[in-house]
């Protein structure tokens, strides 16, 4: 065949390049996930209310290791603020567990043009994969506020029947 048909030999390169270059990176892109991965597989987080009253455990899929009840608090609280201790200290362990899930990540990210890996003919969507965890982590921001300004209340409730 000649040079016509087939193109002209600068471009066979240039292509040739271009696929060795986007298969480095897959490869490079697939190491460095699968050492995320494997960071992430016996990572968990620990959070305590502010109330100190309840600590839990939460692992990488998000998913409750461990609850404890501590200092025998427990038994004097109300069932709603058991409750409300119980689920800021969820969400705290969650945001914090969210947030190591994103740092592990980030380099990935980093290696990429404009926040997103670099590999041309092949589109992720990066805010359905991590969107999430970003919800998570705001969140658990917005769960430690709240909690502060529940605490806040009661202090000024009770220094109001004194």
């Amino acid at each position: 065949m000649s040079d016509q048909h087939m193109g002209s030999p600068g471009k066979r390169e240039a292509i040739g390049e271009r696929l060795a270059k986007a298969r480095a990176n897959l490869e490079e892109t697939q190491k460095a996930a699968a050492r995320a991965q494997e960071q992430l597989s016996t990572a968990t987080a620990t959070a305590r209310s502010r109330d100190g009253s309840v600590e839990v455990l939460v692992n990488a899929q998000g998913q409750l290791g461990e609850v404890k009840f501590l200092n025998g608090k427990y038994r004097t609280m109300g069932a709603a603020q058991l409750s409300a201790s119980l689920l800021e200290a969820t969400g705290q362990a969650h945001a914090q567990m969210a947030r190591l899930v994103l740092d592990t990540f980030r380099p990935l990210a980093d290696r990429t043009q404009d926040g997103r890996p670099a590999m041309e003919g092949v589109d992720i969507d990066w805010d359905r994969i991590f969107g999430p965890l970003v919800s998570t982590v705001d969140r658990g921001t917005a769960t430690r506020r709240k909690a502060g300004d529940g605490l806040r209340d009661e202090i000024h409730e009770d220094e109001g029947r004194r």
